[in-house]
């Protein structure tokens, strides 16, 4: 692969955490397990030949850190190295340029960017490093954003930051490859904990394949908290750095606990667009589409038409292929190989009918 020399963010992709992959306890099925974590390898590895210089990860806080004395909605880790919890202790390397540079760059953004020296890097952040092929030689940029502690952002915050912050590191002059880390519906410490909203988490991963990411904001606080997608709000974020697009692999993959999904993007790639079905007008072919909304609009003048099409046409600077078009006076060929609207294309043929009808002397 040969990527282009963009800066900005290049790649994106939304991965689970579950520390059932560092456990792998007898209560999973570890052959789904392995399917999730093969996934996470496979957009690893595409995201890594994207040549990133830096890695940004969003994940959230679960009562490790920010509960009590502080609960900023967004922070970020600026040191250069942190400790690691649970089954990944030990030192991660971090980004102190990025951390740092982004507290500076986001403010510019109207974000007023936390940060924190000394906290501990959960395994929502390590994990999700590890399995996608990422070493702990790698420097990564951790943000935190508070999903758990009332009150949160909101979805439209988390999607705003997301804009901002894919503005910030192109201004940065960095290659970034964005992660956001967390799960679909899940309920930790609860009594839902059993009862992941399979439902919904299907119709989210639905609109997130077919590349409609901004539907994400349809749901609100209360509904975030319903349907135990609390961590959506990391999702969210990437949604806003890189709009609408389809990602290039997606998984679903639901547990009796937790919706486990990968989805990853190359934003190196361009975006694929079907046509419209009702396009621009083409600019190049005015004086036919003037022509058509004389005929859609001008009674008077579509008698005129009837009277005389060959004379009718000569007020009209159209080239040969169109002249022919408007004295045929096909809807279908004028909407279609012309790519004249279809409101002008079959409003002038109704209009013309209907006068007809009318006046059946005046058909040439």
């Amino acid at each position: 692969m040969n990527p282009s020399p963009q800066t900005g963010i290049v790649g994106v992709a939304c991965v689970p955490h579950a520390p059932q992959f560092l456990s792998r306890p007898e209560t999973e099925d570890l052959e789904q397990v392995e399917r999730v974590r093969a996934a996470m390898a496979e957009a690893g590895e595409r995201l890594r030949a994207l040549r990133p210089d830096c890695i940004i990860m969003m994940s959230n806080d679960h009562g490790d850190h920010f509960v009590t004395h502080s609960v900023p909605a967004f922070c970020v880790h600026a040191a250069a190295t942190a400790d690691g919890m649970h089954k990944h202790r030990g030192t991660w390397t971090l980004d102190p340029s990025m951390g740092y540079g982004l507290v500076r760059t986001m403010e510019q953004e109207g974000f007023d960017l936390a940060y924190t020296l000394s906290a501990r890097l959960p395994t929502a952040f390590t994990i999700p490093h590890e399995f996608m092929g990422f070493g702990r030689e790698v420097p990564l940029t951790a943000i935190f954003v508070n999903a758990y502690v009332p009150p949160q952002p909101s979805a439209l915050r988390c999607h705003a930051f997301g804009q901002g912050l894919a503005r910030a590191v192109a201004r940065m002059g960095r290659r970034a490859v964005l992660i956001a880390s967390g799960g679909l519906s899940h309920y930790p410490g609860t009594a839902h904990y059993p009862h992941p909203d399979v439902d919904t988490d299907r119709q989210l991963y639905e609109q997130m394949r077919a590349g409609n990411l901004t539907a994400l904001l349809a749901l609100d606080d209360a509904a975030l908290d319903r349907t135990g997608n609390l961590e959506l709000r990391a999702p969210l974020i990437a949604a806003g750095a890189m709009g609408n697009r389809k990602p290039f692999i997606s998984t679903f993959e639901p547990s009796w606990h937790h919706t486990y999904s990968v989805l990853a993007w190359d934003l190196t790639e361009a975006i694929g667009t079907a046509p419209l079905i009702y396009p621009a007008l083409p600019p190049q072919r005015v004086p036919l589409v003037e022509a058509l909304y004389r005929l859609r609009s001008d009674p008077d003048s579509a008698r005129r038409y009837l009277a005389d099409p060959q004379a009718w046409c000569d007020d009209y600077a159209l080239a040969p292929d169109e002249r022919e078009a408007l004295l045929e006076m096909n809807p279908e060929r004028l909407r279609d190989e012309f790519s004249i609207h279809a409101l002008l294309t079959s409003g002038a043929a109704t209009q013309l009918r209907i006068l007809r009808e009318r006046n059946p002397s005046s058909n040439p």
